[in-house]
């Protein structure tokens, strides 16, 4: 995110980003300018990086700051974003969403021509390609810099005072912009971002749009040509907020509701209660419901304490979590038919544990309903599934998963049930369900952009040194 022209930036940005803390749990960070560019981050919970006493320490009208879940760079805290650095430009700052599938190419070419590693996530590879490019035009820099990047970037950079916010010319990732209410501008992955700001939702930026704000000025230009649009559409199904808003200024609210409204349609149930997998899977249950005629109901609650399980970045972790995170309400349960509504799987750990809960609760029949089609293939863009063997549909036919699950039935809503629920003025990626790589599949990837990363854990492991914060 990224605040342009407001006495209190910063704070701004702190707020911000705890309404978007759903997005990234690993780490935290604010970038300001004052004529000097001012950075603080760490490892945690927004809560946890910053005090009162650290924000006093960002001081100017401008910021950028970020939530981080990491899919390339390990969860280190030199891998915490925003990244800054001091070149012949100037100072800048970066702040980004998404995941670059080139990254190991361009990482050993920049190596190869002198290039020195402050982080091994891939969000850095960027402030290199600005530094080694020779235009005095920083407009210029950056399309040239932008041209020999791949994947997914929504990104905000922060440049001597000046604010920039683009994507990629395909659009796999939200970032949409609105007015403060002092005249001061604000950019965010998410609508719910501006709302707990008090700011004026404008509009989503474009595909290969660059926004600049600069000399109290906005100017927006098309940096590279925008191409078929490539919209997560994971970002509607599970991801952002429900409140967030997105194309036609409709809630997300909405579009889950008539994911479940067609899922009933599809495979509807002889049951006695309707129950999301709360949160994200509530708005699909109350479709389910209305258009099933079942009664909704809450019969698991969730622990808001326990952090996202499938963004936790190791299997032992997410087992924990998911053990922790929810808990049956009997009553709700016991003796009764039950449709249980999620909005996805993706390696089935934590549904198989849900239903396991319901059954010891009593349930007579527990039906498992998918607001999503069956994840079968890894994600290069900015969600971390970078592992087929990861992926239970990629593993198991439907018939296996129901077995393995032990449901008395399995239901995915198809992907034209998806398609019709989704608003219409955007272009999607469904490259997850459909194995359709816009730009063709990368080549695997890990969490290590470069081995060196690689040679940085194995001596960590080996207790030689221990890498500095």
């Amino acid at each position: 995110m990224g605040v342009y022209n407001h006495p209190d930036a910063a704070k701004i940005c702190y707020l911000a980003l705890y309404a978007m803390q759903h997005r990234g749990q690993e780490s935290a960070g604010i970038a300001s300018f004052d004529g000097k560019l001012h950075l603080h981050k760490g490892q945690g919970l927004v809560s946890d990086v910053f005090s009162p006493a650290d924000l006093e320490t960002l001081p100017g009208s401008c910021a950028i700051g970020h939530v981080r879940y990491s899919t390339t760079g390990s969860n280190t805290a030199h891998n915490a974003q925003p990244l800054r650095a001091n070149y012949r430009g100037g100072h800048i700052a970066v702040a980004h969403n998404g995941n670059l599938t080139n990254a190991d190419e361009l990482a050993k070419r920049l190596e190869a021509s002198g290039a020195i590693f402050q982080s091994t996530t891939d969000s850095e590879l960027l402030i290199h390609l600005l530094a080694q490019n020779r235009s005095q035009d920083f407009a210029e820099a950056l399309t040239a810099s932008l041209k020999q990047v791949r994947g997914a970037y929504s990104i905000t950079m922060l440049r001597d005072g000046e604010l920039y916010a683009f994507k990629d010319p395909l659009g796999f990732r939200p970032l949409c912009m609105g007015t403060l209410p002092n005249g001061g501008f604000i950019v965010a992955s998410e609508s719910c971002a501006l709302d707990i700001v008090g700011a004026q939702f404008l509009r989503e930026i474009k595909p290969g749009e660059v926004v600049r704000f600069r000399g109290g000025e906005v100017e927006k230009f098309q940096l590279l040509p925008a191409q078929e649009q490539h919209f997560c559409v994971f970002e509607l199904i599970d991801y952002s907020r429900p409140d967030s808003i997105v194309a036609g200024g409709n809630a997300i609210y909405k579009f889950r509701k008539r994911l479940g409204e067609e899922l009933a349609r599809e495979h509807p149930a002889a049951a006695d209660v309707v129950i999301a997998v709360p949160d994200s899977s509530n708005p699909a249950a109350a479709g389910y419901a209305a258009a099933s005629g079942i009664p909704l109901e809450i019969g698991l609650i969730r622990s808001h304490y326990v952090g996202r399980t499938f963004i936790q970045p190791t299997q032992d972790l997410r087992d924990f979590g998911a053990k922790m995170k929810y808990n049956p309400v009997r009553e709700v349960l016991k003796d009764r038919r039950v449709v249980v509504v999620d909005d996805s799987i993706v390696r089935g750990t934590t549904a198989k544990k849900i239903v396991a809960m319901i059954r010891d609760s009593g349930a007579r029949e527990v039906h498992f309903r998918v607001s999503a089609p069956p994840w079968k293939h890894p994600c290069f863009y900015g969600i971390d599934t970078p592992d087929d063997d990861d992926l239970l549909a990629n593993q198991m036919t439907l018939e296996e998963i129901a077995k393995w699950m032990n449901v008395d039935s399995l239901g995915f809503i198809s992907l034209q049930g998806l398609m019709n629920a989704m608003p219409k003025a955007l272009g999607y990626c469904t490259t997850c369900f459909t194995g359709h790589y816009p730009e063709g599949r990368p080549r695997r990837n890990t969490k290590l952009m470069n081995a060196n990363e690689a040679v940085e854990q194995e001596h960590v492991a080996a207790g030689l040194w221990a890498p500095s914060e």
